[in-house]
């Protein structure tokens, strides 16, 4: 019974760090990066992965039962909501003419064909 408490401890440790690091690149990027496109995936796919990774580490400590459960839901709620909303800030950036750097340009009707 100790050692499954005690490994039990790592892997929450483990997730926590792993979490802490993803929190920390997506920071790095939002404060590195020069424009809105750049900075919405630094704070979209790095954040994404360290919440849930912390969320997780929630759900192991707690287990299934009790403040568990509400871990997974976090992570099932962060995984429909972050996707729209960067790609709502990428359409609205689009929209009101923030360019893109270099001679990147969105797909057109003819780049489809």
């Amino acid at each position: 019974m100790v050692t499954l408490a005690l490994l039990q401890q790592w892997v929450v440790v483990g997730l926590i760090a792993v979490g802490c690091f993803f929190l920390l690149v997506g920071t790095v990027g939002l404060i590195r990066l020069p424009n809105v496109y750049n900075r919405m995936h630094a704070t979209s796919k790095p954040t994404t992965l360290g919440t849930a990774s912390i969320f997780l580490a929630g759900f192991v400590h707690f287990g299934p039962g009790g403040a568990g459960l509400p871990s997974l839901i976090g992570i099932v709620f962060l995984f429909l909501t972050v996707p729209t909303g960067a790609h709502m800030i990428a359409r609205s950036a689009q929209r009101i003419g923030v360019p893109f750097l270099g001679s990147v340009t969105w797909p057109t009707e003819d780049d489809e064909e």
